[in-house]
């Protein structure tokens, strides 16, 4: 007598069914719906819609997360047919899924910020015109290093002599005629659409990028393929958890925090990497309680992200995180180091 095998559940978590399925077609009904806006004759839909455009991206992008550690869907391919759909919507798509999913495995497993491209040293080797640019769309709160690093991933395959990267060449360059052709349809339907389309995106770069740049003081290493990272220390677990910080949005309202999918319990999700984007709050709350040094409210965080946003872009270092209420005063933060833009 046979068996047959029972069908394995489509939600990895059995609780998972109800936050997973809100979070994934609030992204989906936001994207959708914030274009549909971009196209209204009223400022007010067009302000609305672009809002809502920049969440949907954002909560894309930390979706994308969530599916590289396999924590929503059952089926591992599951995980990768959202992983792309997210990608096309935070316009992270001209890298193979698997790719940022291994670069993105190797910060946890190598306790280290393990980067594609190294900004800094492009930038200090480029002509002094194309950096002093930089520093200027910088200082006026355009991401251009995180704008380099993208276009650093769609030109890879076109530079490299690496017959990995080279094969995608067909790829990148039909993924870019797609794309293209369907900004030029929006562009032709209205500017203002295509325009409002581009800021939402630049509002999810600098969300997601203030969000990466005080969540760590690793070392960061520019490896492109399987590079080892230097064994100069013991980046054991210890290591890990002083070097790691929740930059939560709220201590006193938590609810704030699904504004960024709860990625900002950031301690919570190092400790365990395949809790669930929903159980952190009270992950947080079991392992570090109230009080935990590592904890950094954004109210905090505006100041230095203003003050330093120069300075992080040729910086050799992250900074200095200090004790007490103004411990992150010192506290550089990093820059270029998406997983986004990770191949």
């Amino acid at each position: 007598m046979t068996t047959t095998a029972k069908p394995k559940s489509l939600f990895r978590y059995a609780d998972g069914r109800l936050p997973n399925t809100l979070a994934i077609g609030y992204t989906l009904f936001g994207y959708v719906g914030g274009i549909a806006l971009l196209f209204a004759g009223s400022a007010w839909l067009n302000a609305l819609g672009t809002l809502l455009l920049a969440h949907a991206m954002i909560i894309a992008a930390y979706l994308i997360h969530e599916f590289a550690h396999g924590s929503i869907f059952s089926v591992p391919r599951h995980n990768v047919w959202a992983g792309n759909l997210c990608s096309w919507m935070a316009g992270s798509c001209y890298a193979e899924f698997q790719d940022l999913r291994k670069k993105h495995m190797r910060h946890h497993v190598d306790r280290a910020d393990v980067i594609t491209f190294d900004s800094k040293a492009f930038l200090l080797a480029c002509p002094g015109w194309v950096r002093r640019l930089v520093l200027a769309l910088e200082w006026a709160y355009i991401p251009a290093v995180e704008l380099i690093m993208h276009g650093y991933v769609i030109a890879l395959p076109f530079i490299t002599g690496n017959d990995k990267h080279r094969a995608r060449r067909r790829q990148v360059a039909l993924t870019l005629a797609v794309r293209g052709l369907l900004f030029t349809v929006m562009g032709l339907v209205s500017l203002k659409a295509l325009a409002l389309y581009l800021l939402a995106w630049l509002i999810m770069l600098s969300v997601l990028r203030f969000a990466d740049a005080y969540q760590h003081t690793y070392d960061a290493f520019a490896v492109l393929e399987e590079g080892a990272v230097p064994d100069d220390k013991p980046r054991d677990r210890r290591y890990e958890q002083q070097n790691t910080f929740s930059n939560v949005v709220s201590l006193r309202w938590p609810a704030l925090n699904l504004l960024l999918l709860n990625f900002s319990y950031h301690n919570a999700h190092h400790e365990k990497p395949v809790a669930p984007w929903y159980r952190l709050p009270r992950l947080h709350e079991e392992l570090y309680g109230s009080a935990y040094a590592q904890v950094i409210p954004m109210r905090q965080l505006l100041g230095p992200f203003h003050r330093y946003r120069l300075k992080r872009v040729l910086s050799d270092d992250y900074g200095v995180v200090g004790e007490g209420p103004g411990k992150a005063e010192g506290f550089y933060g990093a820059v270029g180091v998406s997983f986004l833009t990770a191949v």
